[in-house]
């Protein structure tokens, strides 16, 4: 940031920067590239070429610079990273993790998005989460948390069949402990020679 010299005029009350913001791409042009694997998928790793520059974003206040009207002032020091694709394709994202982040945790990163899009597609597709009808946060929150749930233990079940691990054999079932014998001698023996109460004498129908 530069504070300029007003030609003509009152003088500039504002700093400036000293250079035009420029595009990721035009960024990344002079970045060094390089080849990296983020997960494995169902045909092998998966892999693209990524770069990344720490810049600060013009999306700060608003002001004239130059003869270059109107411009974005810097904003925040952020990752500007960019994916060259097999098939050619070209992203460019942005990234708030520190400066000391490795290439590999930011395009793994970026890479997590497709899992959760995933994830949100099923619980809307499979699980129902769009089916809420209420009006207040609670009920929202339960609905979705149940989904969730019910997402979370779909997913340990098809992790373990993809493993290979055996269902978890049923429990046996408990049984029934026997009764503890009486410790009478004279009400054990009235029981094993009359295992039947008698009835009352006056008992009427």
């Amino acid at each position: 940031m530069i504070f300029p010299v007003a030609g003509r005029g009152r003088p500039r009350q504002r700093h400036i920067p000293d250079m035009k913001s420029i595009t990721a791409q035009a960024m990344l042009e002079m970045a060094p590239w390089r080849t990296v694997s983020w997960r494995r998928g169902t045909k092998g790793r998966l892999s693209a070429r990524f770069a990344a520059v720490r810049v600060r974003v013009a999306d700060g206040p608003p002001q004239r610079i130059r003869d270059m009207g109107a411009q974005h002032l810097p904003g925040e020091e952020l990752w500007v990273i960019g994916e060259h694709r097999s098939t050619g394709e070209r992203k460019y994202y942005l990234s708030n993790l520190p400066a000391d982040t490795p290439l590999k945790q930011l395009a793994g990163a970026i890479k997590a998005r497709w899992v959760c899009e995933q994830a949100h597609q099923q619980l809307k597709e499979e699980l129902g989460l769009d089916h809420f009808e209420g009006r207040s946060w609670t009920g929202l929150h339960r609905h979705a948390l149940m989904a969730m749930i019910a997402y979370a233990f779909l997913q340990s079940r098809r992790l373990n069949k993809a493993r290979g691990g055996k269902k978890n054999p049923r429990a046996p079932t408990p049984t029934k402990p026997p009764r503890r014998p009486s410790r009478n001698p004279h009400r054990a023996r009235a029981a094993a020679s009359n295992p039947l109460h008698a009835l009352p004498q006056n008992l009427q129908s």
